[in-house]
């Protein structure tokens, strides 16, 4: 009896030792029509093994690449797709550069320091209204996820002010934000629920 230990090294260890040996079998196939059938009988199995990934993108061609990578790119065939090159196969990924851009208060987040930029270049009207509106509760509701306390509307209006640089200024008596016990309620019953459904 032979142990896995004692066999080669699988490339996809996913497939297993099985698919696997009837790779390398279709390799030394001589046919070249009958290596293609061996081919996609190999495919088909490898599909089946996996039909929660029958939607994604590019199936087929993924299950192609792994066949090919499985026969150590020697299966001789014409493959449907332009399968990957066993030189790029393991090249590293371009370094993606690190965002160094600061972000004055991190309980808001940059997201929502961009989109008050937008809203100072808006028109006066409506539109601009609606969206500062929102930006503050937003504000408020982000302030409190990370403050498990009440906050006073003027340090929402102050913070929003500094990070329109003065173009966007609120007044207390004019404009109301959601009531902080609101949002805490909301956030706690958020809580609960993700809660109870890890815990099923």
């Amino acid at each position: 009896m032979r142990y896995n230990t004692e066999e080669k090294r699988l490339a996809l260890p996913e497939y297993g030792r099985n698919i696997q040996n009837m790779v390398d079998y279709c390799v030394t196939i001589q046919d070249r029509e009958e290596r293609k059938r061996c081919a996609n009988a190999i495919i088909n199995i490898m599909g089946n093994m996996f039909p929660h990934l029958r939607d994604v993108n590019d199936f087929k061609h993924i299950l192609w690449d792994h066949l090919a990578i499985m026969a150590d790119f020697k299966l001789d065939i014409d493959y449907p797709y332009e399968i990957v090159r066993k030189e790029n196969l393991y090249n590293r990924p371009p370094r993606i550069p690190y965002n160094n851009n600061r972000i004055r208060y991190r309980h808001y987040g940059k997201t929502l320091e961009l989109m008050i930029n937008k809203a100072t270049r808006l028109e006066p009207g409506p539109e601009r209204s609606q969206l500062i509106r929102l930006l503050a509760n937003q504000m408020k509701k982000s302030f409190l996820t990370w403050n498990k306390e009440s906050v006073d509307d003027r340090k929402i209006f102050k913070d929003l002010e500094e990070l329109s640089g003065g173009k966007i200024v609120l007044n207390e008596n004019e404009h109301k934000l959601t009531e902080s016990r609101e949002i805490l309620a909301r956030n706690n019953s958020g809580n609960k629920r993700n809660f109870t459904r890890k815990g099923r």
